[in-house]
């Protein structure tokens, strides 16, 4: 489901150094941990990657289908083989398993059925499958519809505005949005609020296509037939539409989870399908209404127009069947040797809308071979410390469904000992690394990077991905993929990250012949990639007092309070700022530096009973918990922090502070006493949870 490569969507501050260079770990430790990575990136076998990845992607896999399934069993195996504890966490879940049936044609002034289906292309193999489905949106609604045309460019809200204010009427019409903007569920609810009677979805050569370069098979850019699938589900929580707040457990179980009605939810009711430019040119070339306003022409060869008027006239047709289905999540475990209860948790999920190569397979393979290299330590009687999970999540692509049942249902657990949560869908897509990140994780990310060379440079992935730049920069998290329920609901400090690069996202396309030939020939950042994972996991695995930034919290949130005032002023012109939350952040910096002054002397000193370890990491993993607030945000209270969420108006944007941003988004001034409070409340709770620990370490 990743879209916009949220993972390295980046902020223009770089990131900042602290003064842990310890990172956790007692002196007497860091000449064995220094052996032990070494070890690791020998034990990396870099023919691996591609092995793993051509397997993974034999055959297109959309969640439910027997083709997943083969990918889930060949996952367990290699994950059993390194000597991981394998379990399958099933659940039952309510969402389109395929296409059902559809069309789309031009009814007047010309009948023309219109393609639905990339072309099988001469020298392509894969894409001539007959496995291969033609392009859908996973929960369409079902109708038959013919209407007149409205163009809606990207179908944003304000694009629906626009309309609305330039008097162009959406009731009863079937919307023409192009792909971009926002989250694509987004364009249908917005059209679905403004009373249209279909949706058709396209991709614009303007945003990839000839207008861009060479298209594919001879370029990366999309052909006219490339259509981009995806789900369109849109609900004010995160994974199954049926039971918010409850794991999707199988209705065969021994535990009954009561389910919604269907009719209860929100999911859309008419029919919204894709198609590629060269189909959608053959009905915006005949609209001939009001010429659109600046920023709206798209990049097909004529002048763009708000309405197609009384002459033209297509036919949506739409038959999609919603279900039960069966969807898998993969977990594997290599068990901590000493603290077991404390979970360092990797994942990516596996289920594609054909055959996934870049996304999300290449994230997959690399976890796999992440779990063959760890498993040889393992195996030497070089285990972690904490324990280590690596998941492979299913229906993501549907909602990112799979993640968010398995964090609904471990909620209790993951409270209580999940250290990090760090997510590589689609991780290498390419040759360029990046990352977003929860503050407390940045860091240890950034070190990590330092110690792994950059293929076929004499530089390390740090120089490459810094740059001409000081530092180089790490991105906030926002929707789009399997960090939202670990990070937003339950608060695990949480990160996404990997390599990006050409891409035919939700194509039929997306192949092991095209990462061959355009992403990574050589087959080289996989295992770049895996060597940078692990070394980040096994430090946060191994050190002795988890490596948490601390510090970072204070410098990101003036960042953020400082944007969010910036913003307010430009609609609020009286304004004064956010008074408690700035007394509350004097105060976090200075615990929060006293506490890293004071972590180092004890690391240094060596002078930490095993007793005292234990009980400053229970409180370390308190600390995130300070942004959770059991209210939640008003625009759905399933999003539970304070400090990020998905943006509700696109879902795939970073929206920290996000009970201030939706103020910010609907220009009101009515509630921001009330985050004043909310958010210094938290603020000082965390930096009373920080004085905790100091305690503790004084004595």
């Amino acid at each position: 489901m990743r879209k916009l490569l949220v993972h390295i969507v980046l902020l223009s501050c770089g990131y900042i150094a602290t003064a842990q260079s310890t990172n956790g770990f007692l002196s007497e430790s860091l000449s064995k941990e220094q052996q032990l990575e070494q070890d690791f990136l020998e034990a990396v076998e870099v023919d691996q990657y591609k092995v793993h990845l051509k397997t993974l992607t034999k055959e297109p896999h959309v969640a439910g289908s027997k083709a997943n399934e083969a990918v889930r069993d060949y996952m367990a195996n290699v994950m059993k083989n390194a000597g991981m504890k394998v379990d399958l966490y099933p659940y039952d879940v309510y969402m389109s398993k395929n296409p059902g049936n559809s069309l789309i044609e031009v009814v007047t002034p010309i009948r023309e059925p219109l393609n639905q289906h990339e072309f099988i292309l001469e020298g392509d193999t894969f894409s001539s499958n007959p496995d291969l489905w033609k392009g859908w949106n996973a929960y369409s609604g079902s109708g038959d519809v013919t209407a007149e045309v409205v163009y809606a460019n990207y179908g944003t809200k304000e694009d629906f505005e626009k309309l609305k204010e330039l008097g162009v009427e959406v009731k009863g019409k079937i919307v023409m949005a192009r792909y971009g903007q926002n989250f694509r569920g987004y364009k249908a609810k917005f059209a679905e609020e403004h009373g249209a009677a279909g949706l058709i979805i396209y991709t614009d050569p303007a945003d990839s296509g000839f207008t861009k370069g060479l298209v594919y098979p001879e370029g990366v850019y999309a052909n006219e037939s490339a259509i981009q699938r995806g789900s369109i589900l849109t609900e004010d929580f995160t994974g199954d539409p049926l039971t918010p707040y409850e794991p999707a457990l199988p209705m065969d179980g021994k535990k009954k989870i009561t389910r919604k009605d269907p009719k209860e939810t929100d999911m859309p009711t008419i029919p919204v399908t894709p198609i590629g430019y060269g189909s959608a040119q053959k009905i915006l070339g005949l609209m001939q209404g009001t010429v659109v306003p600046d920023g709206w022409q798209g990049g097909l060869p004529f002048t763009y127009r708000l309405d197609g008027g009384s002459a033209l006239k297509v036919r949506l047709m739409v038959d999609q069947k919603r279900d039960f289905v069966r969807v898998n999540n993969v977990v594997g475990t290599f068990k901590g040797t000493t603290f077991p209860d404390e979970w360092i948790i990797l994942g990516c999920h596996y289920d594609a809308w054909g055959f996934g190569a870049t996304d999300p397979n290449s994230g997959t393979a690399m976890l796999l071979g992440l779990s063959e290299a760890l498993g040889k330590l393992v195996k030497e009687g070089k285990g972690p410390k904490r324990s280590i999970l690596i998941a492979h999540w299913d229906a993501e692509e549907h909602g990112v469904i799979g993640s968010a049942e398995w964090v609904e249902q471990m909620k209790d657990e993951l409270h209580a000992k999940a250290v990090a949560y760090l997510n590589f869908d689609g991780g290498v897509s390419g040759k360029n690394f990046g990352a977003s990140a929860s503050p407390t994780l940045k860091k240890v990310l950034v070190d990590a990077s330092k110690e792994v060379n950059y293929p076929e440079t004499d530089k390390t992935v740090y120089e490459v991905w810094k740059g001409d730049k000081a530092s180089p920069s790490i991105g906030n998290l926002g929707g789009g993929s399997d960090h939202i329920g670990f990070y937003m609901h339950v608060g695990v400090p949480s990160l996404s990250g990997g390599t990006s690069g050409p891409t035919q996202y939700h194509t039929n396309y997306d192949s092991f012949g095209f990462y061959e030939k355009f992403v990574d020939s050589s087959f080289k950042m996989g295992p770049m990639v895996e060597q940078l994972v692990g070394i980040m996991t096994l430090r946060l695995a191994n050190a002795e007092i988890i490596p948490y930034d601390v510090k970072r919290y204070a410098t990101d949130l003036k960042l953020h309070f400082d944007k969010a005032t910036k913003n307010i002023s430009s609609f609020d012109k009286g304004f004064q700022g956010f008074g408690q939350v700035d007394s509350s952040l004097v105060e976090l910096e200075a615990v929060a530096s006293r506490f890293e002054e004071r972590l180092a002397t004890a690391l240094n000193n060596n002078s930490l009973s095993k007793n005292e370890i234990k009980s400053i990491n229970t409180k370390m993993l308190a600390l995130e918990k300070s942004f959770i607030d059991s209210k939640g945000m008003y625009y759905g209270d399933w999003y539970k922090s304070l400090y990020a969420s998905t943006d509700p108006f696109s879902g795939y944007a970073s929206w920290m502070l996000p009970g201030i941003e939706y103020e910010i988004a609907l220009k009101s001034s009515d509630r921001l006493k009330e985050w004043d409070l909310r958010y210094s409340k938290a603020i000082d709770d965390l930096s009373s949870k920080i004085n905790t620990i100091i305690s503790d370490l004084n004595n």
